[in-house]
């Protein structure tokens, strides 16, 4: 991480209204912001794999890769990183897909955010704790 970028898979999660999941996340980066599920790929897990696991770590559900969509490649960046200790910053490179789920999510797992909610693309652009990087996913393709 010090010395390379991490990729990873961030899932924009729309309900039947069109509504997005965001939870509030719990770790660095982005501790304390509203952001979009994801995780980083592994090291030799294909992209397919990683989009699984993704489904089932931050959803508890599982997800068909071939039933999302693909809205491009970000980049992020962060001054800090997950360890909180040591001081090197976090460069992602980031796979975004869209997916539909019901809204009647139940039991979202807790290790990444400490509460989910649902919002409006409007509402998700209006609220201040909203990470900047979750809204530019709007800004791109919405």
């Amino acid at each position: 991480m010090k010395n390379a970028p991490l990729v990873s898979i961030d899932l924009i999660v729309k309900n039947d209204k069109g509504e997005v999941l965001v939870g509030l996340r719990k770790n660095e980066p982005a501790k304390g912001f509203w952001f979009v599920p994801g995780c980083r790929i592994l090291k030799d897990e294909r992209i397919a794999e990683a989009f699984g696991r993704t489904g089932h770590e931050e959803l508890g559900i599982n997800l068909a890769f071939e039933d999302a969509s693909f809205l491009g490649v970000f980049e992020h960046l962060y001054p800090n990183n997950f360890t909180e200790k040591e001081d090197f910053s976090t460069h992602y490179v980031v796979l975004a897909y869209e997916v539909k789920v019901p809204e009647t999510l139940l039991d979202l797992p807790k290790a990444q955010h400490s509460e989910y909610k649902w919002l409006s693309a409007e509402s998700l652009h209006k609220e201040q704790n909203v990470h900047a990087y979750t809204k530019a996913y709007f800004d791109c393709h919405y």
